[in-house]
């Protein structure tokens, strides 16, 4: 994000930001048996007396509105220190007031990201300043680090790649860590650079003459051996684009493939983190429109990932993923109002979830622009967390620095937990009911409970598995209509059974656990984050570090907030069999001790296995070309088993929701829901043995949200090798 949104006549000192982008051992069968209750989603639930609500409150009680269920064994990964961000710019008269630090430090914020969006590609910070750009007094680098410690946050830092040099960053790099100890670690090199014209919009100032992905990914290794030959411990972060965002897909001319796998093919080796932006965007800016898209945001990572295991391999783990600006969009309104609070805390949390380390909010200070009234409130059209006091027209915001409901999201989200605490599955029954939760290293699990309609309060049954609250009073705050704060609501008659939300509101549970259970009572450690090793069409063999007291490891399989046992082993291994070819698996690790007792889960690792290698046809899949939210494919099939076919039929189903067929040629095509099944057209010849002939077909395709290729094709039911 580059623009500030200022008054017209500061505003036009400053380039326009384009619309936002066109995871078996024998024992006895009680050990076994003991093992599975402890496993089982209802096993730890019956003795606190809460499973439903109709069993505590009758059968007279109305049915809820909702049920979300939590399962504290499916672990979804641990806070980071530096989860919580926002991004500060040197446009911003207001960035380091005192009261920044002191409303920062009370929402958790661990991270700060500066100098400002695409303002980094035009900041010399030795001179503190941007030719072409804005630069407010007292903004420069060290007074933005007074703020960042007064926070207990650490920087982000956005080296300048587009009028800047390796020399130039390395310096910045020895005068932070060496001259002045400040110690940051998170150094971005560019901002949104494939927003430099490449692909035909260009918003992001570039001097260099070539533009492309390959002198981006050139220019990265400079850069990171540059910074780190002054500090070998800065972890140095590619500016990647959002899979399903434009310019996702597109191919520039002369490049090898766009710009992530360009990117990613030559950066993976000297880089530590990608960091990506994710705004709601679309033809609707409404935030309620906004707060549906987020449903995209968890394939939109989850690509991110899989492109990173396709460049890095083994060494994928070790590379991290930053969403280092989120909001809803990059224009309209509905910016300060109470459903773009909403959003903020369901957007934090939801990234968080899906293997991001950081988030950061675009932006701490903004400026007015639209006003409109949304929900009964002005909304000042400003994409930031506190007031600039800025004024469109007559109409002017709160004094500088109040709080506007985006803030109040992300405070809600630090009533979660604090960093080393484990976000754990929680799943909701009801579209306009989000569930976050986590559990603490104390032993509590805190609940977040976002209800985004706006007209109706929902009451929502909460059931827990792996967890037994005890009979005490839950911590309960709330942030929604009439609170000028976060409003405790503990000692109300809140119920660990059902809670009720009021519209347009958020609520947060806290609940203590019931003596003598949870993983505080095993002797085991939590073992470490599996890894895999070896993957078939059928099987895959992961291993993890041992945990201490540990007698033996359970591999648990999730779905949703759902969970089953896969495997189990006494040593640090295992191999899961019969696993069907081009599936999806997210699979975590607990470990036993001698009683019994289970421990806290692992972090997640997902999988995909392959498709047969010795399979009787073959099949290749290639897209063509790509403009963000749609394509055009080709898919070629081989028939090598030794008879001829006449009359075939290809099956596939899509990875990710909002991909379809649009239009085809060569061939009948059908679609419902993700599966697409593709037909022989009409007079069509046999497709010859022994792969003696192929059959092409193709199609224009369409993506609203990430555009993943499908893992596994089947030729009349058979499932096929390649893809």
């Amino acid at each position: 994000m580059a623009l500030p949104r200022r008054s017209s006549r500061a505003r036009a000192r400053h380039p326009r930001h384009l619309t936002r982008r066109p995871r078996h051992l024998t024992r006895t069968a009680a050990a076994l048996a003991a093992a599975l209750a402890l496993l089982s989603p209802l096993g730890a639930v019956g003795a606190a007396g809460v499973a439903s609500a109709a069993t505590t409150a009758g059968q007279d009680t109305p049915a809820a509105d909702a049920e979300v269920r939590v399962n504290t064994q499916a672990a979804l990964g641990r806070l980071s220190d530096t989860a919580r961000g926002v991004n500060a710019a040197v446009w911003d008269a207001h960035m380091n007031d005192p009261e920044v630090a002191s409303l920062m430090k009370a929402a958790g914020v661990g991270a700060m990201r500066y100098p400002g969006g695409s303002y980094a590609d035009i900041y010399h910070w030795e001179t503190h300043t941007a030719p072409g750009g804005y630069v407010a007094p007292g903004t420069g680098f060290d007074a933005f680090m007074g703020t960042v410690r007064a926070t207990g946050a650490q920087p982000i830092l956005i080296a300048n790649y587009g009028s800047g040099t390796p020399e130039e960053a390395a310096g910045w790099v020895r005068y932070a860590n060496i001259t002045k100890g400040y110690g940051a670690k998170l150094w971005e090199i560019g901002n949104e650079i494939y927003g430099n014209g490449h692909y035909g919009s260009g918003w992001e100032h570039d001097d260099h003459a070539d533009k492309s992905p390959q002198e981006y990914a050139r220019q990265v290794r400079a850069y990171a051996a540059a910074m780190k030959a002054v500090d070998p411990t800065v972890k140095i972060g590619a500016v990647l684009t959002a899979p399903g965002n434009w310019p996702d897909g597109v191919v520039g001319q002369g490049d090898p493939g766009d710009w992530n796998h360009t990117v990613l093919s030559e950066v993976t080796d000297v880089i530590d983190f990608v960091s990506v932006h994710w705004y709601a965007g679309g033809s609707d800016t409404t935030a309620d429109a906004a707060l549906d898209r987020l449903t995209r945001l968890p394939g939109e990572l989850r690509e991110v990932r899989n492109q990173l295991d396709r460049y890095a391999g083994a060494d994928s783990p070790r590379i991290g993923i930053a969403l280092t600006e989120v909001n809803t969009n990059t224009g309209g309104a509905q910016l300060t109002a109470r459903p773009n609070g909403l959003f903020a805390a369901d957007a934090f949390m939801t990234a968080l979830e899906n293997g991001v380390f950081n988030v950061d909010w675009w932006n701490t200070h903004n400026g007015a622009d639209r006003i409109t009234t949304v929900d009964g409130e002005t909304d000042y059209g400003d994409m930031g967390m506190l007031s600039s006091g800025g004024c469109t027209g007559t109409v002017c915001e709160p004094a500088p620095n109040t709080p506007f409901h985006p803030y109040y999201g992300m405070r809600m989200t630090s009533e979660l937990g604090t960093a080393g605490d484990t976000m754990v599955a929680a799943a909701s029954s009801a579209r306009d009911v989000s569930a976050h939760a986590v559990h603490r290293r104390d032993g509590r699990l805190s609940v977040l409970l976002i209800n985004k309609n706006p007209d109706a309060a929902r009451s929502v049954d909460l059931t827990y598995a792996g967890f037994t609250p005890s009979g005490a009073a839950p911590q309960v705050r709330r942030y929604a209509r009439g609170d000028s704060g976060i409003t405790d609501l503990t000692g109300s008659g809140a119920s660990a059974s059902r809670v009720t939300v009021p519209p347009y509101g958020m609520l947060t549970v806290t609940l203590t656990p019931q003596p003598g259970t949870g993983p505080g009572t095993s002797a085991a450690g939590t073992p470490g984050t599996p890894r895999l090793e070896a993957v078939t069409d059928s099987t895959a063999r992961l291993s993890w570090a041992g945990a201490s007291g540990a007698t033996r490891y359970l591999v648990q399989e999730r779905d949703g907030a759902h969970t089953w046992l896969v495997g189990e082993s006494t040593g640090t291994s295992v191999t899961l069999r019969n696993l069907p070819a081009g599936s999806a698996h997210t699979v975590n690790v607990l470990a036993s001790d001698a009683s019994g007792r289970i421990s806290a889960p692992s972090d997640p690792l997902t999988f995909t296995t392959g498709t047969p290698a010795d399979a009787a046809c073959a099949v290749t899949y290639h897209r063509d070309t790509s403009w963000g939210n749609g394509f055009v494919a080709t898919v070629t099939v081989r028939n090598l088993s030794a008879t001829p076919i006449t009359g075939w039929t290809v099956d596939w189903d899509w990875p990710a929701e909002g991909q379809s067929v649009s239009s085809g040629w060569n061939a009948t095509f059908g679609q419902t829901g993700r599966h697409v099944r593709v037909t022989a057209p009409a007079g069509a010849g046999p497709l010859a043995a022994d792969g003696a002939s192929t059959v092409s077909f193709g199609f224009v395709g369409a993506n609203d949200g990430p555009n993943p290729d499908p893992t596994v094709f089947r030729l009349n039911g058979a499932v096929c090798s390649g893809g």
